[in-house]
């Protein structure tokens, strides 16, 4: 499919990318890219990437998995890499701040680039976390601009499809909106649950006897918190919004606690738990049916 792949950020998400397309056997060279000397060499001893060179990426395709804040600069060197007529990817979490960058480092949105974010991931990171099989049954969200050329797009699509994820098309926007209410949101509050439980006098003993809910709800905390921060720092007015609603909905449900409303209390559990078991198995009847 490629004769060279460049991998910009070796860690788990792009050296998850690498490994699938290395299995698969899609491409004839993988460069890898990083700021890390220690996740080059991992990706180098792990045969995850075939070298990796000094300066701008270059190759047919090129997917960043870069922190968000660092996309403008990227962005920016590898201007020799859309004359020459690369397809550019991403995997980032947030999709209107990857074209917005490119408008600021480059002028434009290239034809050839066509952002994307895979729905799969894990709490573990760098280039010993790759899975080659990561992508398998998850949905991948492309977000090519007016301005992406369709045979780009169609080459991404293709790309992910060899990989065995599902691909939708989609807004930016509307995506940043969709995943501040789905992935951002619910990571921002498995930090803020641990850090404020880590503030109490008795955290110790709290911990110790911390039972499945709290290992399932916080697992995510784990993450790399550089990642999400600058994940939160540029979906940021989706994520505030979505942010205040869900405090006034707390707000409301620690009235109904307080005032003794057992009816009320029962009714918003009642809810939550059809709609989350309606969404599990809808869920789960789209991957039976793929």
């Amino acid at each position: 499919m490629f004769d060279t792949v460049a991998i910009v950020g070796v860690g788990m998400i792009g050296g998850s990318v690498a490994a699938a397309l290395r299995q698969r056997g899609l491409t004839g060279r993988i460069h890898g890219y990083d700021a890390s000397a220690e996740h080059l060499d991992a990706a180098l001893s792990a045969g995850l990437i075939d070298d990796a060179p000094a300066g701008p990426a270059a190759g047919d395709l090129i997917v960043l998995a870069v922190p968000v804040l660092s996309v403008t600069q990227v962005l920016g060197e590898l201007a020799p890499a859309f004359s020459a007529g690369s397809v550019v990817t991403d995997v980032l979490s947030v999709k209107q701040p990857v074209l917005d960058a490119a408008v600021r480092s480059l002028g434009r949105v290239p034809g050839t680039l066509v952002p994307g974010h895979p729905i799969a991931g894990s709490e573990r990171r760098g280039p010993g976390a790759a899975d080659p099989a990561l992508f398998v049954d998850h949905r991948v969200i492309l977000t090519p601009a007016d301005t992406s050329d369709d045979s780009a797009t169609v080459t991404v699509q293709r790309m992910w499809e060899a990989l065995g994820a599902e691909v939708v098309l989609m807004d930016a926007e509307r995506h940043d909106r969709v995943l501040a209410c789905t992935s951002h949101l619910p990571h921002l509050l498995a930090y803020a649950l641990v850090d404020s439980l880590s503030r109490l006098d008795d955290s110790a003993e709290v911990f110790r006897f911390s039972a499945g809910g709290f290992r399932d709800f916080t697992r995510i905390a784990g993450s790399d918190p550089v990642m999400w921060r600058d994940i939160f720092a540029s979906n940021r007015t989706a994520l505030l919004g979505v942010l205040d609603r869900f405090s006034a909905d707390l707000a409301e449900l620690r009235g109904l606690i307080e005032r003794d409303e057992h009816e009320g209390v029962f009714e918003v559990l009642e809810k939550a738990r059809v709609t989350r078991n309606a969404v599990a198995a809808h869920l789960a009847g789209e991957n039976s049916s793929e």
